[in-house]
């Protein structure tokens, strides 16, 4: 009998973290879900446990903090085999940058792109040596428009996140790693619910742009277990957008419209 695959998942605690463990657990994974909140942790990995009869660890830890980040990466480098791992820790604010809280600019760089490059790194050797294995970097759409004036941290965080994974699947060609960038459009989480979207109103966005987080979850499984692309785009609302925006002729209008969109509604 093979062993149960295994997968741990950053930002865990809602969202597309938690829909990636229900999924994953439904699909037998044995988990490790990481996050700030461990009571919302414990209570997912409670639910998971007795659904699926599983092995569920909760491993507290705040990934803006290098002592977050070398927690998880000590915990990966321990254990014997990891089969996949999903960096979707992240967070968002608006405003003009020169006018933003500091903090939260760096802080937001280290979750979504020191943490994210430091467990692939920890994470890579083990599948190398196994000649398997998967790797999830959750990025956005907006990574893939032009750049995003009252979001500029995010988008550029975002569009490493893309450009990182693309170069990292092409240096593990052959090695039986895949990496995929996963590149929401707008979804239905936690993610506007905080104090610095206070103003912000979901009605202001057409109902059909917005995609749940099961949706997303599901297709971004399905694309990665069919070898599809390193850059996914989940939904036909969101692959039209990126089509138009990259189209030379009808680019830039495509782009103008998309702002106008994202400028009120920032990413999942």
């Amino acid at each position: 009998m093979s062993e149960p695959r295994t997968a741990l998942i950053t930002g865990a605690s809602s969202g597309l973290g938690a829909a990636f463990a229900r999924q994953l657990a439904a699909r037998g994974y044995q988990l490790t879900l990481v996050a700030r909140r461990q009571g919302r942790l414990e209570q997912l990995a409670a639910e998971l446990r007795a659904r699926y009869g599983l092995n569920v660890e909760v491993l507290p830890s705040d990934l803006s903090q290098t002592a977050g980040i070398e927690r998880v990466a000590d915990y990966i480098a321990g254990q014997p085999a990891l089969d996949l791992l999903i960096n979707n820790a992240g967070f968002g604010t608006t405003g003009r940058f020169a006018e933003c809280e500091p903090t939260r600019q760096l802080d937001m760089i280290q979750v979504h792109v020191v943490a994210s490059v430091r467990l692939c790194q920890v994470a890579l050797p083990g599948m190398i040596r196994r000649g398997r294995g998967s790797i999830i970097n959750v990025s956005s759409l907006v990574a893939l428009l032009p750049p995003l004036p009252g979001n500029v941290t995010y988008t550029a965080t975002k569009s490493y996140l893309a450009r990182f994974s693309e170069a990292l699947q092409l240096e593990l060609a052959g090695s039986g790693v895949r990496v995929q960038a996963l590149c929401p459009g707008l979804t239905r989480t936690e993610f506007h619910s905080g104090p610095e979207f206070q103003h912000f109103s979901p009605t202001r966005t057409p109902a059909f742009l917005w995609m749940t987080a099961d949706q997303v979850v599901s297709r971004s499984l399905r694309a990665l277990e069919n070898g599809r692309g390193v850059i996914y785009v989940p939904g036909w609302q969101n692959k039209l957008i990126a089509f138009l925006v990259g189209n030379r002729l009808i680019g830039p209008l495509a782009a103008g419209v998309a702002h106008r969109l994202w400028r009120s509604s920032p990413r999942t």
